[in-house]
C-alpha cells in the first residue's frame, strides 16, 4: 500500500506551475554546461594537434611509393634487363630485351619504375602493358641520329614536312592488338626543344616523329600518364580500331614548340577520348584522315570518336580541330563537355579545294570558351599542300554540324564561318548560346555561304545567313543572306 505522505507531497509537485519549468531549466542548464565543456576540450584538442603539425611538418617521412598493380599475369621490371635510371645511361637496349621477351612469352607488363630512363626509340608488343611508376620519366635521347628512318605515311604522300623518309617515334608499334600504356601518372618526355630549334633553323632533312605513335592497330588503351614535350604530334593513332585515351596530361610551350598537338586521331574509327588536359603549341585535338589525293586513295576515316571532359589550351592554334589532313573523311564526331581557356580558337573546322572527303554529322555540346579569341571557326581555304599533283576540282562537302549549349567569356569573335561558293557549309544548327564578347565590332558573327539555323534566342545575335526558328521549332525569320559575305577583317 502506497505512503499517504509520499503520494501527497508527489501531488503538490504535480501541482506547482513551476515544476516543470524548474526541472526543464535545469537540464538546459546541465546540457549547456555539458557542450561547452566539450566545445573546450576539443578546442584544447585541436590547437594541440595543429601544433604539433606545425613542429613537425619538415620532418614528415615521405610517402611510401604507390605499389605497382599487377595487370597481367607476367610481370617484368625494366631494371631486370640492365636499365639504370641516372639520366645519363642509354636504356634503349634494355627496353628492346625486355620487350622481346614479353613477345616470346605471348604477353606480359614491363615496369619502369622511379627514374630518369633515357632512351633511343622501340617498339612495343602485342599483348603487353607498358606501366610507368610514379615519379617514371622516360627520356627521348635528342640526338636525331638515334632515331630510326621510317617510309612516309601512305595517306600524306611523299612526306609530311620533308619529301623522302620520316624519324619515327620515340615509343612506336604497328599491327598491334591489345596494347596498354598506364601508370601512376608517370611521364614520357621528348625532350623536344633541341628538336623545335633545329626545325626553325632548317637543320633537319627529314619530318619529325611523333612521341608515341601506334599504326594499323587494335585495342589499345593510353591512360594515367603524362606526354610532355613531343619532337611532332604528340600522340598519333594512325589507322587504328578500338582506341581509349583518359586521364592523360599533354603538355609543351605555348609558343616556339611548332607542330606539337596533342592527339591526333588518323583515320581512326571507334574511338573515346576523355578526362584529360591537354596545352600543348598547336592543336590540342585535330582529327585526320589523309592529306589531298593521299588521303582520297588510301580511303580510311575517321568515324564514330567521342571526345568529352576536356580541358584544353592552345595559344598557337585551336581546342579541337578537325583538318586540315581529312581526305578520307571524318564523320560521326560527338565532342561534350570541353573547356578552352587562354586560346586562339575553340573549335575550329579546316579544310579546302584540293581536299575531297567530307566533314559530317560533327555534334559539339556543352562548350565554354574563357578568354579565347575567335570561339568557332570553319576554314575552306586552308591551302596546303602535299605537292602539286593535287586535283583542285577534288571539293570537300562539310554538312550537318550542330552546336548546342555554348557558353564563354571574353570572346572577340565567337563565330566565323567562313564557306565559299564551291564549298559551301550546309545544314548547320545553333542552340542556347550566350557568349560574352570583348570586341564590340558589327561583324562579330560572321558568315558566308552558310545555310543552317538557329534555335531560340542566342548572344550575340546570329548573321543573316542563318534561319530563326523559336523554342517550339517554328519558324520565326528566314535567312535574309543567304550567300552574302559577312566578314570584315582577318583574325
Amino acid at each position: 500500500m502506497a505512503d499517504p505522505l509520499r503520494l501527497s507531497r508527489l501531488n503538490r509537485r504535480h501541482d506547482n506551475p513551476h515544476f516543470f519549468t524548474t526541472l526543464l531549466t535545469s537540464h538546459r542548464t546541465l546540457l549547456t554546461l555539458i557542450w561547452t565543456a566539450a566545445f573546450i576540450l576539443v578546442a584544447f584538442w585541436q590547437k594541440s594537434a595543429v601544433d604539433r603539425l606545425l613542429h613537425f611538418r619538415h620532418s614528415w617521412p615521405a610517402a611510401p611509393p604507390r605499389p605497382i598493380p599487377k595487370l597481367r599475369d607476367l610481370v617484368f621490371n625494366l631494371t631486370d634487363f640492365g636499365a639504370v635510371g641516372d639520366g645519363v645511361t642509354l636504356n634503349t637496349a634494355a627496353f628492346e630485351r625486355a620487350i622481346s621477351e614479353i613477345r616470346k612469352r605471348g604477353g606480359g607488363q614491363l615496369n619502369v619504375g622511379p627514374g630518369y630512363w633515357l632512351t633511343a626509340p622501340f617498339n612495343l608488343t602485342s599483348h603487353m602493358t607498358l606501366f610507368l611508376a610514379q615519379d617514371a620519366v622516360v627520356l627521348g635521347i635528342d640526338d636525331e641520329n638515334y632515331w630510326p628512318l621510317m617510309p612516309p605515311l601512305p595517306s600524306y604522300g611523299y612526306g609530311r614536312e620533308r619529301p623522302g623518309p620520316r624519324y619515327g617515334s620515340l615509343i612506336h608499334g604497328q599491327n598491334l592488338k591489345d596494347v596498354v600504356i598506364t601508370g601512376h601518372n608517370g611521364t614520357i618526355n621528348g625532350q623536344g626543344k633541341r628538336w623545335w630549334e633545329k626545325y626553325k633553323k632548317k637543320m633537319l632533312n627529314y619530318t619529325r616523329g611523333p612521341l608515341v605513335q601506334i599504326m594499323w592497330s587494335r585495342d589499345i588503351e593510353i591512360s594515367h600518364v603524362t606526354l610532355r614535350d613531343s619532337p611532332f604530334w604528340t600522340l598519333h593513332p594512325y589507322d587504328c580500331q578500338n582506341v581509349i585515351i583518359r586521364n592523360v596530361t599533354i603538355l609543351a610551350p605555348s609558343s616556339d614548340a611548332p607542330n606539337t598537338d596533342g592527339i591526333d586521331p588518323d583515320s581512326c574509327e571507334n574511338m573515346v577520348i576523355e578526362d584529360s588536359y591537354i596545352s600543348v603549341g598547336d592543336d590540342a585535338v585535330a582529327i585526320k584522315s589523309g592529306w589531298d589525293q593521299y588521303g582520297i586513295a588510301y580511303g580510311r576515316p575517321s568515324t564514330n570518336i567521342l571526345i568529352r571532359n576536356l580541358i584544353v589550351r592552345s595559344k598557337i592554334s585551336a581546342g579541337v580541330s578537325i583538318g586540315s589532313e581529312m581526305s578520307g573523311g571524318v564523320s560521326n564526331i560527338t565532342v561534350q563537355n570541353l573547356l578552352v581557356w587562354n586560346s586562339k580558337r575553340g573549335i575550329r573546322i579546316k579544310t579546302s579545294a584540293g581536299r575531297g572527303g567530307y566533314v559530317r554529322d560533327i555534334t559539339y555540346q556543352n562548350l565554354t570558351f574563357d578568354s579565347v579569341r575567335v570561339g568557332i571557326v570553319i576554314k575552306t581555304d586552308y591551302n596546303e599542300h602535299p605537292d602539286e599533283g593535287y586535283d583542285p576540282s577534288a571539293l570537300p562537302v562539310i554538312k550537318d554540324i550542330s552546336f548546342t549549349s555554348i557558353r564563354g567569356q571574353g570572346i572577340r569573335i565567337p563565330v566565323r564561318i567562313y564557306g565559299s561558293q564551291e564549298i559551301p557549309v550546309r545544314n548547320i544548327t545553333f542552340k542556347d548560346m550566350l557568349v560574352g564578347i570583348s570586341y564590340k565590332k558589327k561583324h562579330i558573327f560572321q558568315c558566308s555561304y552558310v545555310q543552317g539555323r538557329v534555335i531560340g534566342k542566342i548572344f550575340p545575335s546570329p548573321c543573316d545567313n542563318l534561319d530563326i526558328y523559336d523554342d517550339k521549332g517554328r519558324l520565326v525569320r528566314p535567312a535574309t543572306a543567304r550567300n552574302s559575305n559577312d566578314t570584315d577583317y582577318d583574325f
